[in-house]
């Protein structure tokens, strides 16, 4: 099972090039209120040049469509990611892939058959949990990348249980919050990517 595996709230160009190194499939850049915020010009100067595989994640919570409109028309990111309902006011150009976010605390969650979505606790960036069992049932049912509480300690067994699409990390591979370690992010993406 070769497991998609996101690194979040990337800062410096360093750990960019160490995730993607690792074997990352996806870099995220925060551009909500967060200690891991990102200015438009500094998240297009650390993913320049980066491999057209490697998907580029715009983070965002509730924006304003203005803000949004910035964000897709400077930064062009690959996908944008944000709470599931709100997607139904943004208005998102149709080569950017749609990534909701679906809460633990949300009932009646729908899952989109087809496309990828990310599955956490109420407070993104946290390092909260979910309950896995309840996880896994709705990664049956879809793309689920599971968030929230991992780290290379417990990220094979969330896997082996919940089994979901892709696994997305943050404050885990960080030595304080906000500042990432390679040491950190190496050990996420080998553990994740080893676990059979």
């Amino acid at each position: 099972m070769n497991v998609f595996v996101k690194i979040c709230g990337l800062t410096e160009r360093v750990h960019v090039e160490t995730a993607i190194e690792a074997g990352a499939d996806a870099v995220g850049f925060v551009f909500a209120q967060s200690v891991r915020q990102i200015s438009i010009k500094n998240a297009l100067k650390i993913s320049q040049n980066i491999p057209k595989n490697i998907l580029r994640i715009a983070v965002m919570l509730h924006p304003k469509q203005q803000d949004w409109n910035v964000i897709a028309d400077q930064f062009r990111p690959d996908v944008v990611q944000t709470d599931a309902t709100d997607f139904e006011y943004l208005s998102v150009p149709s080569d950017i892939e749609k990534w909701p976010v679906f809460r633990e605390h949300q009932r009646d969650i729908e899952v989109p058959m087809e496309k990828k979505f990310v599955y956490e606790g109420k407070k993104s960036g946290h390092g909260v949990s979910v309950d896995w069992n309840k996880a896994a049932l709705i990664a049956s049912k879809g793309n689920l990348i599971l968030a929230g509480g991992l780290s290379h300690k417990n990220v094979c067994e969330a896997i082996s249980l919940v089994r979901p699409f892709g696994v997305d990390v943050s404050s885990a591979v960080e030595s304080e919050p906000g500042k990432k370690d390679n040491n950190k992010i190496k050990a996420f993406i080998k553990a994740a990517k080893n676990c059979n």
